[in-house]
């Protein structure tokens, strides 16, 4: 279990650093149902993250991704694959960087965020962390690395819950904020969300050239035990 949490260390961090995320949850925190709301979306990021995990899982268990406690030779070339995918998705976000001066702009939902009831937001909170392309691409990584050590499969589920919990830490954050800073909590939020908004394609671009090379070198590092 061990080895597995530890595999999955920087894929967690990776799905945790999700501006956008984070953002969300700054908005529904100026809903009128505010705590409701936030604490909402914060579970139905868990559970997104839980349920695309688990499902991965489930195929990469049944696909026999371990031989004799060791990675199956085809994991290494899996490994590689998502490692450009995850480059392809940089290259998408590098495109996106605001020009000096121009005004981040936020996806069409993020508007409508203040009509939203807890369960709104906590569907919102489990579509953005399971199908969003770079967070499926790294709880695919995750379930690779899991899978591969041939844990059982308490330890395994053990290994996806603490995956899925750190990857949530950062979406938790301005919640800590909300709850433990009344006083000023309104003007940390602000600049967070300001600063989310105009770093989000640059942090995003840089988080998956850094976990795709992870994923590249440990793919090659697989191949070359056979």
């Amino acid at each position: 279990m061990g080895e597995a949490i530890g595999q999955t260390l920087p894929l967690a961090v990776g799905v945790a650093l999700s501006p956008l995320a984070v953002i969300a949850v700054i908005l529904l925190l100026s809903t009128p149902r505010a705590r409701a709301n936030a604490v909402a979306f914060l579970l139905g990021w868990t559970a997104g993250l839980m349920v695309a995990g688990g499902l991965l899982l489930v195929i990469g268990d049944s696909s026999n991704m371990s031989e004799a406690g060791s990675p199956a030779e085809w994991t290494g070339y899996l490994k590689i694959g998502l490692g450009l995918l995850l480059l392809v998705v940089a290259f998408r976000q590098k495109n996106k960087r605001l020009a000096p001066g121009e005004d981040p702009a936020l996806p069409a939902w993020m508007t409508r965020l203040d009509s939203f009831g807890p369960v709104g937001s906590a569907g919102a909170g489990a579509l953005l962390s399971g199908i969003n392309p770079k967070n499926l691409v790294l709880t695919a990584a995750a379930a690779v690395a899991i899978s591969q050590t041939g844990a059982a499969g308490a330890d395994q589920v053990v290994a996806l819950v603490v995956y899925a919990l750190l990857a949530s830490v950062t979406v938790a954050v301005p919640l800590g904020i909300y709850f433990f800073m009344s006083d000023r909590a309104d003007e940390i939020l602000g600049r967070l969300k300001n600063r989310m908004g105009r770093d989000n394609a640059m942090v995003m671009a840089v988080i998956c050239v850094v976990i795709a090379a992870k994923l590249i070198g440990d793919g090659i590092t697989t191949l070359s035990l056979f």
